[in-house]
């Protein structure tokens, strides 16, 4: 969800001021020492127990709006079953129903699947979903981070209590971080060894945290998801609905691999000469340079199955489950290209391609609707 060719202004139908305070903690524990990590993310590759997914529905956006999007989630569900649980988000019982007829129209069994009714504003779960993290003991918990709709660009009053619904439901503790910090998953990149990239642009941004200063938030990432080494990129805010979300053109593929594009595809998602430098010379916790995989985008511009040229689009907001890779595909030549590459680095899952033509109309791809719960 940090579309480089979709501005603002493009986006009437799209999805896609915190306080410095205490971390409130289910066990109402003060602050240890500043610094000290407390809690930690797995990254996304760590073994899941499922899959959390929200639906389109037509009550935001309409029934065209929903409809276009239908079949990016049958086929995610189709996949996604095969290799965990699917927690999928309906708004509504007749929802809970349309989706039931769709999966089995498509052949998908329900057996892997389980559904939760909650209003939503949207389905970018991503964002406004629960973060799954673990105390040093091993322990579960869910984070709930404050999300504003994107810097208040978006209705958000929905999406914002999913974590909550989540975690009382499923009596998992949850530790609130509403009125500590606005995060969105899409903002940050964990490479699994205490290491966080993100842009300024999405979270130091006075429409989500004003007055937050980068040694704050440092201190509030680390203690949360156990990260100590910090990658920050300027990232371009105003650009879209994200302010440039880092998910969209760099990810860690593993913890020694960022996974990205060529300089010049990078001017293209036009992200900044500088941000590019400082991206390429990313070292590791321990110093040591990061390996680079650099995938092409689109050859050529992404056309939705309703005829809207859309522009070219990025390979790398894709989603890693337990034995599949779910790779955004656009009916383009490059798929191919892009799908054996991201094999290359996950020999030992799947990949398989998710049509997201219209999904990128709307500003985001794979990565940005799906949001993993570790085992």
């Amino acid at each position: 969800m940090q579309k480089k060719k979709i501005l603002l202004s493009l986006l009437p139908i799209v999805l896609f001021s915190c306080s410095q305070g205490e971390i409130s903690d289910p066990s109402g524990n003060p602050d240890p020492t500043p610094g000290a990590v407390v809690y930690k993310m797995p990254e996304e590759s760590a073994p899941h127990e499922g899959t959390w997914l929200q639906w389109p529905h037509e009550y935001q956006y309409g029934v065209t709006y929903r409809n276009r999007l239908d079949p990016t989630w049958v086929a995610m569900t189709k996949e996604l079953v095969q290799s965990e649980k699917v927690h999928i988000i309906a708004y509504d019982r007749a929802e809970k129903e349309r989706i039931t007829g769709l999966l089995n129209n498509a052949g998908v069994s329900l057996n892997n699947i389980d559904f939760k009714l909650y209003q939503t504003d949207d389905f970018w779960v991503r964002d406004n979903g629960p973060i799954y993290v673990k105390d040093q003991s091993g322990k579960l918990y869910i984070q709930d981070w404050g999300f504003n709709g994107w810097g208040n660009k978006a209705a958000f009053n929905n999406c914002d209590a999913i974590p909550s619904k989540i975690a009382a439901d499923n009596n998992v503790p949850k530790i609130d971080l509403n009125s500590v910090m606005i995060n969105e998953g899409g903002s940050v990149e964990i490479d699994g060894d205490g290491v966080l990239m993100a842009c300024k642009s999405s979270v130091l941004n006075s429409n989500r945290n004003p007055g937050m200063t980068q040694q704050q938030a440092e201190a509030i990432f680390t203690k949360n998801l156990g990260v100590t080494k910090f990658i920050w990129l300027n990232g371009k805010a105003g650009l879209d609905i994200t302010d440039m979300h880092i998910d969209g053109f760099a990810r860690f593929a593993n913890s020694t691999t960022i996974i990205t594009m060529n300089s010049d595809h990078l001017a293209y998602w036009q992200v900044p000469d500088a941000d590019i430098d400082r991206l390429y010379n990313a070292t590791r916790k321990n110093g040591s340079p990061y390996q680079f995989v650099k995938i092409p985008l689109t050859q050529k511009d992404v056309i939705t199955t309703y005829g809207k040229n859309v522009g070219r689009a990025s390979y790398i907001n894709y989603y890693i489950a337990n034995n599949r890779v779910l790779v955004p595909n656009y009916n383009d030549p490059n798929d191919a290209v892009a799908n054996q590459m991201i094999q290359n680095l996950y020999p030992d899952k799947k990949v398989v391609g998710i049509d997201c033509r219209n999904l990128f109309a709307n500003g985001g791809m794979v990565h940005c609707v799906t949001q993993q719960q570790p085992k």
